[in-house]
């Protein structure tokens, strides 16, 4: 008897787990029109900047562009092509931080609806109640980057990775997901309103512009371009464009796991004191 009782409390937080991931992916079900709009922002921002800035800024990509817009519309076309394999890995990424952006929302509905603080009376895991949205946000982030590497695959993206380079981009969008989900859980309870939730993972969206995104970092005035060199969305983009594209990654590949790391670990250390804090 006692074997069985120490058996229920060994799989009792997973069981909670497994029961609050249901409960987050019921309600992605009843209300997607959220998941429409965190997958609908990557699209439009991919669609704007390779048919409408595409051929300009694909130009600008490489040595001996400057003539390369004087060939009418094949020259065009052929620019445009070059500048959706740049752009696509950063499409990848804001997708992952429109996500999150999701997460933080969720969280702080939850809050402010009091449903946690029903769930912490009630004979669950406490840690269940967190992990139950962090793994419903990495099956929301797979799904919405399927549906946008779908779109830049139609709209001219072509990446030359193999298995192993895909195999690789699989699990550093895993590791970024990870780290940015348990962040914007620690966000959304920090939020004192729904509205503010869905104000503060917003640089996370913003962070690609200020990188090596959308235009080489080599391009921009000193300062700028020393905060795009050190900031930590770089390195991840410039490793998943690597591992796509089939170039080298140097030192960006360790630096952008790094990164992942330090971010996944204060985003838990965060969430979980905020919600032990407010489980007293």
């Amino acid at each position: 008897m006692s074997v069985s009782t120490h058996a229920d409390l060994r799989f009792h937080p997973l069981r909670d787990s497994v029961t609050m991931l249901r409960r987050n992916l019921r309600r992605m079900l009843r209300y997607p029109s959220m998941t429409v709009m965190l997958v609908g922002m990557p699209v439009v921002f991919l669609l704007l900047f390779v048919y409408v800035f595409g051929g300009t800024l694909g130009a600008g990509l490489g040595s001996g562009a400057g003539g390369s817009t004087a060939g009418g519309g094949a020259a065009g076309a052929g620019t445009r092509a070059a500048y959706a394999n740049y752009v696509a890995p950063a499409i990848i990424l804001m997708t992952v931080a429109a996500t999150v952006q999701g997460t933080a929302i969720s969280i702080a509905m939850d809050l402010t609806e009091g449903i946690i603080a029903r769930f912490r009376t009630m004979h669950i895991a406490r840690v269940s109640v967190l992990t139950g949205h962090v793994l419903g946000s990495m099956i929301q982030a797979a799904v919405s980057l399927a549906v946008v590497i779908g779109v830049a695959l139609v709209v001219g993206f072509r990446p030359t990775a193999g298995p192993v380079g895909w195999l690789g981009a699989v699990g550093l969008l895993a590791a970024v997901t990870f780290a940015l989900v348990w962040l914007a859980v620690a966000l959304g309870q920090v939020s004192e309103s729904v509205e503010t939730a869905s104000n503060l993972p917003m640089p996370l969206i913003l962070l690609p512009f200020l990188g090596s995104g959308f235009v080489p970092t080599d391009s921009m005035p000193a300062g700028l371009r020393w905060f795009a060199e050190y900031q930590p969305f770089t390195p991840i983009i410039e490793s998943l464009r690597g591992l796509l594209m089939g170039t080298p990654l140097g030192n960006d590949g360790w630096i952008a796991l790094g990164w992942c790391a330090v971010v996944a670990l204060g985003g838990y250390l965060w969430s979980r004191r905020l919600f032990n804090r407010e489980s007293r």
